[in-house]
């Protein structure tokens, strides 16, 4: 008897256990959501916490009792939300990339049950990227355009000296603007309510130019420059500019413009030692436009050399055609002498330029150029 009730009793014992750690289970597994911190999705990184992200972050929303939710929401705009991405213990989410009408800095998380989970959550919105300019030589009234990313309306865009523009048109990657009567050269600056940039390139940036036509220096061509452009012709966007219309034969002989030190001598000096010392710091510039498609031979172009007449320069290969409108090329430097026959070094002399229109294939060429340069990569 006394064992009949010994028995008993452990099953009952047994039982009471194991009704105690399923109401325990299942009191885990309905309880309150809670969210105890926010992470990065890398597993090496698993401990690096997070008070904000950046627009298009993937993130860990990490907690509990989260297995129900059904939307997550950062500011007043809705992330897009992958079930197989939620469970109890974690959501994987991504920080949406549209900008917020309404910010409260809050990560807000809706469950099936309609319980609602604030979370304090800082969207970083980012403030403007300027990667680059169409043409960094614009006339006054004409239309500028610069590339880049984050430009959310409302834009100010600040000239050096303070002039302001007039926006055309805008898009989260572009920016169009008129370029007003005041503007002066220097870089650019663009402000939207998530902060401002001020532009690594310079508007009208005359720096370090080493081939130009005002006044025209060098060997030859100087039939090439172009000092009153008619209707038909491209305007000028800073002084003179060269031109070459004519039909080029396959590996035809025809220097645009070119010359030692001692036949340059307001050019010959302006590349600075840095620039040869340090190439990877630098860019080349210059302003192209193409009447007709540029879409054979080759152009070489020698900047700061060391060896006069010295071929192996830089190949700008075709195609490239802007449609009659003027551009700006860029180039690292560091590619440009990286092509010399020999290495550039510091010449307080000046230094061997070249632009070579010789190459592969006949070319009908309508071609333009301006302000050869080599300036820094950023503003200094």
């Amino acid at each position: 008897m006394k064992s009949t009730n010994k028995i008993l009793l452990t099953l009952i014992m047994l039982i009471a256990s194991v009704s105690m750690f399923t109401s325990c289970k299942k009191d885990t597994s309905s309880g309150t959501p809670i969210v105890n911190y926010v992470r990065i999705t890398s597993p090496e990184s698993s401990d690096s916490l997070l008070a904000g992200a950046g627009q298009g972050q993937l993130i860990a929303i990490v907690g509990d009792n989260l297995q129900e939710a059904q939307q997550v929401w950062f500011n007043d705009q809705q992330s897009r939300l992958t079930p197989t991405y939620v469970s109890r213990t974690s959501i994987l989410v991504s920080v949406p990339s549209q900008i917020p009408d309404t910010i409260n800095n809050m990560v807000t998380i809706l469950f099936k049950n309609g319980y609602k989970l604030e979370y304090s959550f800082e969207v970083q919105i980012s403030k403007p990227l300027l990667s680059s300019m169409v043409c960094e030589f614009v006339n006054e009234g004409d239309v500028a355009t610069i590339l880049g990313n984050y430009f959310y309306a409302p834009v100010t865009i600040t000239f050096t000296g303070g002039a302001t523009a007039e926006i055309v048109s805008l898009e989260d990657e572009q920016v169009q603007f008129k370029i007003p009567a005041d503007a002066q050269p220097g870089p650019i600056t663009i402000k939207t309510n998530f902060g401002e940039t001020k532009s690594d390139f310079w508007f009208r940036d005359s720096r370090n130019i080493f081939i130009g036509s005002d006044p025209f220096e060098g060997w030859n061509n100087a039939s090439l420059v172009v000092t009153n452009p008619g209707p038909n012709d491209p305007p000028k966007i800073n002084g003179n500019y060269f031109r070459i219309k004519a039909q080029v034969g396959a590996w035809g002989w025809n220097e645009l413009a070119d010359g030692d030190a001692g036949s340059m001598p307001s050019y010959s000096k302006n590349i600075p030692d840095d620039a040869i010392l340090h190439p990877e710091k630098y860019y080349l510039k210059f302003e192209v436009n193409t009447m007709k498609p540029y879409n054979n031979s080759m152009i070489t172009i020698n900047a700061g050399g060391s060896k006069i007449q010295d071929t192996k320069g830089y190949k700008w290969a075709p195609p490239y055609d802007s449609k009659g409108k003027w551009q700006t090329v860029v180039i690292p430097y560091d590619e440009v002498v990286a092509s010399y026959t020999e290495p550039p070094v510091v010449n307080p002399n000046g230094y061997w330029a070249m632009v070579l229109l010789q190459g592969p294939g006949d070319l009908d060429a309508d071609l333009s150029f301006d302000n050869f340069r080599v300036v820094p990569k950023v503003d200094q």
